[in-house]
């Protein structure tokens, strides 16, 4: 029986036609939605292998890498607790703080350092999304709870997108938070802000993964140790035979194209060049690393088991090489999470308005020691692990670790609580309490951009100058 369609060349040529088109935006949809995929797919990296000959970003003067992370924690912390007493080299460090003790050495706590576009200026209330949102922008954040969010480039994207290209991962975003893009959170602020750390564009938060698992799978591959290398060609060839189809359909239906649709074709055509340069830079970092860590289960229902499962991942991605740049959210600011394995049963945003309550301060104060623990046990572990000079990981590491908020009670945002962790392949002086006076903290992202070897970078957020004396 003749249909009308089947009676008209015409329309059922133009019925064919749309029906190709749509099967090829589909497939070019899903390939854009391949490089987290891809991402997932890049695991390990050369485990101890020497850094790419000539690049000049990231190494140390010895040859070795030189990783920079940033690890947040929420809602300030007890002052009193915090800070150490003496200074330079003579300190004495305070009791949130002891856990670092067998590696004051190896640190430097930093007094001074300022981000005033988290103050609330002309914006209002938003104290914690804004403290989320500057500490590592140093910009201060459109006060939007729509899509039209704004606040800048992070410091650690600034190094990214110089020397991402000589390791598997560019970067590595971690979280042991919710993941939220959209949604309103903080008095008016996009949960953007206060959920992302980092940012690759003024408008575009890298979102971190939480999942262990999921973490490990991406950096080692997925399946038994024996199964994850095979896995991993496999895919990769499935991955490029898929671009193969994608652009050979491509070079067929752009002649078919009006010019609307040829301009997102390109803009579908630029995300598919973007991923065949992914995969031939994974191809030439060879095999994948075999750790012996067990693979996470998936995510803790203990926060501290949590933690120290993404610390060890953080670890392992520096020792193979992974990345060399990595950030860590603990918690967003304003986390009201509770501590019962430590006998604090309340909310922790809401002890940090304590009120000069001497039973709520003395309960931040553990909270505070509890994530100090985790941030030492980390350190160890780097300090334990030998780098291709002989000197630890920790030697050839700058992590800094702080809080966007210093007073939770009051919601300030000057004087920071800021460690910096590591000796920067020997560039940095730890072992002491430098007090700085008043200045951006985002002089101190310029001081380590340059110690990674990124030059040209003449600002970032609101900074004026550089922090010398580190």
């Amino acid at each position: 029986m003749n249909t009308p369609t089947s009676r008209n060349p015409r329309a059922a040529a133009q019925r064919h036609e749309a029906l190709n088109r749509r099967q090829f935006l589909r497939g070019v949809g899903a390939c854009v939605a391949l490089p987290t995929l891809v991402s997932a797919l890049r695991p390990g990296a050369r485990a101890a292998a020497a850094p790419l000959a000539g690049d000049g970003l990231g190494v140390t003067a010895s040859g070795s890498p030189l990783r920079m992370a940033f690890v947040y924690i929420p809602n300030g912390v007890n002052q009193e607790h915090w800070w150490p007493a003496g200074e330079g080299a003579d300190f004495t460090l305070g009791q949130t703080m002891q856990p670092l003790a067998p590696l004051q050495k190896s640190i430097q706590v930093l007094g001074g350092l300022d981000h005033k576009n988290a103050t609330a200026g002309n914006d209002g209330a938003g104290d914690h999304a804004r403290a989320n949102a500057t500490f590592l922008t140093g910009a201060r954040a459109r006060k939007t709870d729509s899509a039209d969010i704004q606040v800048g480039i992070s410091v650690d994207q600034v190094a990214a997108q110089r020397l991402g290209h000589v390791t598997r991962f560019s970067s590595l975003e971690l979280s042991c938070d919710k993941v939220r893009k959209s949604g309103r959170c903080d008095s008016g602020y996009s949960c953007a802000y206060q959920y992302n750390l980092s940012w690759a564009s003024a408008t575009t938060p890298m979102a971190p993964e939480t999942n262990p698992r999921l973490v490990f799978e991406r950096l080692f591959g997925s399946g038994a140790p024996g199964e994850r290398q095979r896995s991993f060609r496999h895919r990769q060839e499935t991955q490029k035979s898929l671009l193969d189809f994608v652009t050979d359909d491509a070079r067929t239906m752009q002649r078919q194209l009006g010019r609307d649709d040829q301009q997102k074709l390109d803009e579908y055509l630029t995300g598919v060049r973007e991923i065949e340069q992914r995969i031939q830079r994974t191809e030439r970092f060879g095999d994948l690393p075999t750790p012996t860590m067990e693979v996470p289960a998936g995510i803790p229902s203990d926060f501290g088991e949590h933690m120290d499962l993404m610390y060890d991942l953080l670890a392992m991605a520096f020792e193979t090489d992974s990345t060399r740049i990595s950030t860590l959210l603990l918690a967003g600011d304003g986390s009201n999470s509770s501590f019962p394995q430590i006998g604090i049963p309340e909310g922790h945003h809401f002890c940090s308005h304590h009120r000069n309550d001497p039973e709520l301060m003395e309960k931040i104060g553990k909270i505070d020691l509890y994530y100090m623990q985790r941030f030492a046990r980390f350190l160890k572990i780097l300090d334990g692990k030998k780098d291709i000079d002989g000197h630890s990981l920790l030697h050839n590491s700058m992590i800094v670790y702080g809080s966007g908020n210093a007073d939770g009670n009051r919601h300030t945002h000057h004087n920071l609580p800021v460690v910096l962790a590591g000796g920067g392949g020997g560039t940095l002086t730890p072992g002491r309490f430098t007090r700085l006076g008043s200045e951006p903290m985002s002089n101190l992202f310029l001081s380590l951009t340059d110690r990674m070897g990124v030059t040209g970078v003449e600002r970032i957020g609101d900074s004026n100058g550089r922090v010398k004396a580190v």
